[in-house]
């Protein structure tokens, strides 16, 4: 359990360092590319680090393994640990975090803007809360 409580801090320390930097609104976001940067940096860093949280939870209550990283918030779904809604809201941030990280495809400033603002932080700490 160490192992989770040390991830959860770790998330909290990047949403609130996210916090401080976050541009008033998407004008500023997109006008701002120092701002934009490090809000994207920001975002991999939180989903990468919820996708290892969910990763240990799963191997630490013996559930079914993944066979690839995109089934983890599935097998946390089926084991009704998180809501399916909350599930599918991961995994397309989970999505989201491959294309700015490996540069599969045009961002849309638009939608990375709005899940950081609005929905990011709702999302994991609701996840954070179920893993407990």
């Amino acid at each position: 359990m160490a192992r989770i409580e040390d991830k959860k801090e770790e998330i909290q320390n990047y949403l609130e360092e996210l916090g401080t930097i976050l541009p008033r609104d998407f004008e500023e976001y997109q006008r701002d590319y120092v701002k934009k940067a490090a809000c994207e940096r920001y975002f991999e860093r939180i989903i990468g680090a919820v996708t290892d949280l969910a990763f240990i939870f799963i191997k630490e209550n013996k559930l079914k393994i993944p066979e690839e990283e995109k089934e983890i918030f599935d097998i946390l779904v089926n084991e009704e640990i998180i809501k399916k809604d909350l599930g599918a809201r991961l995994k397309d941030a989970r999505g989201m975090r491959n294309i700015i990280a490996h540069q599969y495809g045009k961002v849309d400033d638009e939608i990375v803007f709005e899940s950081i603002t609005s929905q990011l932080i709702k999302d994991i700490e609701e996840f954070m809360e179920k893993i407990v």
